[in-house]
């Protein structure tokens, strides 16, 4: 299940659906287009404090289970933090996280 839901990201990201970076996922929870959170296990400290934060006070799902190596090599960009801003597409990943 784990490289059918990196599969996905690639889809997820061909289609638009995606933010990346820490900034621009933090800026899409609060304004609530973020509706999952994909944070790499080898953020910094401080990113990870921020991200769990705002994802447990605005309700938005977080998934820690992959490295930054694992979300470049889905997506082909360097990012540690991505937010999904497709509820179906969320979903959908969170369901491949749970299987």
């Amino acid at each position: 299940m784990i490289n059918k839901f990196l599969s996905f990201l690639g889809i997820v990201l061909k289609s638009g659906n995606m933010v990346s970076g820490t900034d621009l996922t933090l800026q899409g929870i609060r304004n609530k287009s973020v509706k999952l959170v994909v944070m790499a296990s080898d953020c910094s400290d401080r990113t990870k404090k921020d991200l769990s934060n705002k994802t447990d006070y605005y309700q938005v799902p977080l998934i820690t289970e992959f490295t930054s190596y694992e979300i470049k090599k889905s997506i082909g960009k360097d990012r540690k933090v991505i937010g999904i801003t497709d509820l179906k597409m969320a979903k959908r990943l969170s369901e491949l996280m749970e299987n």
